[in-house]
């Protein structure tokens, strides 16, 4: 029984969220460089078993595909690529960030850690890794 990793993909960085062993809860990862993303991700299921990515899907408030698609396809193609026996599913990302920053702030997070971008990439990570989750146990 492998782990979820859910994959926050951005230009720069990257957040990164796992599962629990029982895929019960998201833990956050440590934010990654993008340009170290794959290197990242071949190290980390050298030591864990990973059952399925979750990549966040960037969407437009009408639900259509937003404009940073065009970012992240090449790096769906390379992920397939590289880890053929995982499958990848997109989740819809909406409003991660805004609500990633919302969270820091109602958890008392200062305002010099909530300016730290990588926890903010986290977050968006965790959060979308938890709607994942979520809609399995929901639905």
């Amino acid at each position: 029984m492998g782990r979820i990793l859910a994959i926050d993909y951005g230009r720069k960085r990257s957040g990164l969220a796992v599962t629990d062993p029982l895929k019960i809860c998201a833990n956050g990862l440590p934010t990654v460089r993008t340009c170290d993303l794959i290197e990242f991700l071949k190290e980390y299921c050298e030591r864990e078993s990973v059952e399925k990515f979750i990549v966040g899907e960037p969407k437009d408030l009408q639900g259509n595909p937003s404009e940073s698609m065009k970012y992240i396809t090449p790096f769906l193609n390379r992920l397939k690529k590289e880890f053929p026996l995982i499958p990848v599913i997109m989740v819809d990302e909406r409003f991660t960030s805004t609500i990633a920053h919302r969270e820091m702030i109602s958890a008392g997070f200062k305002k010099k850690d909530r300016q730290e971008k990588g926890r903010a990439d986290e977050m968006a990570a965790v959060l979308i890794l938890t709607s994942f989750l979520e809609s399995r146990f929901f639905s």
